[in-house]
């Protein structure tokens, strides 16, 4: 299945504190990310980088949270980016940034979704639940808050209203193994799909994975994809600022990439979280530009020998 791949930069650094992401959609560029979906038989338009629209004022009640306004602005602007491409028939790929890009490009494809009367799931690959509010984040980070304000939680009124909340049980949180004491007490209450380590460590990569795309199957479902850079192990993608050790190897991305592209629901994705300041010679760029490649169909069997020279 032939699909018109379009490139969306988001180059965000406002949700959190260290400074590189804004330069990760150019790193997906150089790191050849275009020419290796148009080898697979693909259409790739780069729409280039979403600019960040004339600020205006935001506040919130907690004093912990910085760049509102910078958030509101990139918010909106990447809401309309995503649902533009989706109702040009295009699957957006959205090049970050920071994850806090996902409070408006899932907005987006929520409300394409809404449009199409189409209910909209969401796959969250990272090591992080990012389920706290502005009101409960104590960094004040807002990249750790696009999960609540996806579900429709409260604590977002600076923030556009999502457009169509997305109900709990169409989210599946898989591969998280950093939660702190507030996001913990909501994931309680919470009826997600909560795929953390432990689980795939009891159950393997692969049933819980084709469970939660089974529903998705099942309800005729759009499915978006946020594939936060440190879902995978630290060894193999050094270049994020919020490494955890356990993540996912070389072998189980491949192979969740590759379930995802034989189910065929994908219909938008991520890249969040790259900072190139922080890479070893483009070494994990490279690696998301290849786990992109078997989301698009490139089997274990196709994949070149490796170089870093």
């Amino acid at each position: 299945m032939t699909k018109n791949c379009i490139l969306i930069g988001a180059p965000i650094d406002a949700g959190q504190r260290r400074a590189g992401c804004l330069m990760g959609p150019a790193a997906y560029r150089v790191a050849g990310l275009g020419p290796s979906i148009t080898e697979l038989g693909h259409l790739v338009s780069d729409w280039g980088d979403v600019a960040l629209p004339p600020l205006e004022p935001a506040a919130c009640p907690n004093p912990a949270v910085h760049s509102l306004s910078e958030i509101v602005g990139w918010t909106r602007a990447l809401s309309a980016r995503t649902a533009e491409a989706l109702a040009e028939g295009g699957f957006p790929i959205i090049l970050g940034g920071d994850h806090s890009l996902a409070l408006g490009s899932v907005a987006g494809a929520a409300r394409h979704a809404a449009d199409r009367g189409r209910p909209l799931f969401v796959l969250w690959l990272d090591a992080h639940s990012d389920i706290h509010t502005p009101l409960t984040t104590q960094s004040g980070n807002l990249h750790g808050t696009p999960v609540a304000y996806i579900a429709g939680h409260r604590g977002f009124d600076a923030l556009p209203p999502f457009p169509a909340p997305v109900p709990e049980e169409r989210i599946c949180l898989y591969g998280i193994r950093s939660v702190d004491p507030a996001e913990h007490a909501s994931l309680l209450k919470t009826d997600m799909a909560i795929c953390d380590m432990r689980v795939l460590d009891e159950r393997g990569i692969v049933a819980p994975l084709r469970e939660f795309l089974d529903r998705v199957r099942a309800a005729n479902g759009m499915l978006h994809v946020s594939l936060d850079v440190d879902f995978l192990d630290p060894s193999i993608a050094p270049a994020v600022g919020t490494t955890v050790p356990g993540g996912a190897t070389f072998r189980e991305a491949h192979l969740v990439m590759e379930l995802l592209h034989e189910s065929r629901l994908v219909t938008s994705l991520d890249l969040v979280e790259l900072n190139p300041f922080l890479d070893e010679r483009g070494r994990t760029a490279k690696l998301m530009v290849e786990l992109v490649g078997s989301l698009m169909g490139r089997k274990v069997f196709d994949r070149p020998t490796r170089s870093f020279g």
